[in-house]
Order: structure tokens, then sequence, then C-alpha cells
């Protein structure tokens, strides 16, 4: 599950088109289509960004999930730059047969494993010896309905282990717009459903942005409480 990079981009006419927000099967229309504009082909630019700066110290053993994995970029980099066993899912099939074919191929990770599975986040549990170390968002938020947000933030609450890292890679930041996917978005409303389990420990606009994302998105990492 992920949603488009702009509703001034032609394509979100027909990403509203497609998606239904109470039918998560409409996602796998959107990628059986090829209608899937926030898939750049490669992992996102801040993501390398944050990790490679050292600023956050992030674990190099452990587990880490992306929801929404889409074609598992991200996924993969993770897995390599962390070394950590890393978990994509999304409810797309399509999605997930696009990552296996990925994951057979020349950028398959070296370092820590990759899984990809079909999965609904909302429903996804792990025993407490299986939470993650690390969870990265980016636009999964924005694609779900706002009423949705609390439950999100329900989820990585139970599914991140107390010192555990959720990065988000807050975008798309534009005016507000009334429908959706994308859904309004702004740094605060994380701030509002994840202030009393989370610390904030990065905040900064990156510099590192595709052109398309410049000036629309900021780069922001939580440490879940201990």
């Amino acid at each position: 599950m992920s949603t488009a990079p702009t509703t001034k981009n032609p394509t979100n006419s027909r990403i509203h088109g497609i998606i239904k927000e109470d039918d998560v099967g409409t996602w796998d229309q959107a990628w059986r289509e090829n209608v899937t504009p926030w898939d750049i082909g490669q992992c996102q630019p801040p993501l390398r960004e944050v990790v490679e700066s050292g600023e956050v110290p992030f674990p190099h053993q452990g587990r880490a999930l992306v929801p929404g994995c889409g074609k598992a970029y991200d996924v993969i980099y993770l897995a390599n730059a962390l070394s950590l066993d890393t978990l994509g899912i999304d409810v797309s099939h399509t999605a997930i047969e696009c990552a296996y074919s990925i994951l057979t191929g020349p950028d398959a990770p070296t370092a820590g494993k990759v899984t990809v599975q079909a999965q609904d986040f909302f429903s996804f549990r792990v025993p407490d010896e299986r939470k993650f170390d690390v969870v990265y968002d980016y636009s999964f938020f924005v694609a779900i309905p706002v009423a949705r947000r609390a439950d999100w933030a329900k989820q990585m609450i139970a599914l991140i282990k107390p010192g555990g890292y959720l990065i988000t890679l807050v975008y798309p930041i534009n005016p507000l717009i009334k429908t959706g996917p994308p859904f309004p978005v702004r740094p605060e409303y994380y701030d509002i459903l994840l202030a009393a389990d989370f610390s904030k420990v990065y905040d900064k606009v990156p510099t590192t942005s595709i052109q398309l994302h410049v000036g629309k998105e900021r780069m922001v990492v939580w440490k879940r409480n201990e």
C-alpha cells in the first residue's frame, strides 16, 4: 500500500478512480494496471541519507519492517546497510510478486535476510520476542484513511520493541487537500499520535530528495520509549 506523489500530478486522477477507502484490494488493481507513481525504481534517497549520516545509532543486528513495501527497494537497502533481517509487507499480491523477482536478481541483499509477504498491516501480529528494532514508513501513513491513523499508531507501538526506531519519511507535504490518497499530511500529525510513546531523535529536511519531492518532504525518526 502506498500513494501518489502530488495531487497536481495527473496520475492522481487515475489513483482516485481505482483506490476505494473501504476496499484494500483496490491497491492490487493499481499495481496490476501499473498506476504506481510512488515507485521511483530505487530506495528513497532520504532513507540512505539518514542511515549513512550516522546521526542516529541504528542497530546492526535484529529485525526491521517495511509496511507497504511495494517492490521492496527500501527493504533490500535496510537489510544491506544495517545487516538487519528485514520483512516487507504489502496488501498487494502483485507488488509482492514484483518484489520476489527483484530479490532473485543482482540487487538482492548480501548482508541481512529479506522476506516479503502479502499481509495487511493492521492485522499483522508478532510475539514479544519477535518485535522489530526498526520500522520504516514512506507514504504508507498518507495512503490510509485519516480515520485509521490512530490504529496505525497503535500498531507501531505494538510492533516496535522498547528502544526501537520508527523512521518516517513525511511526504507529500502539500497544501491541504480534501480527497485522497494521498491524504493530508504534516509532521505534526505524527507528533499527536506518537509523542506519548516515542521520543523524536531526528528531524530534518532531506538534502538528497529526488526533484519531484524537493520542498515536500521531511525525515523524522522516533525512538520507542523504554
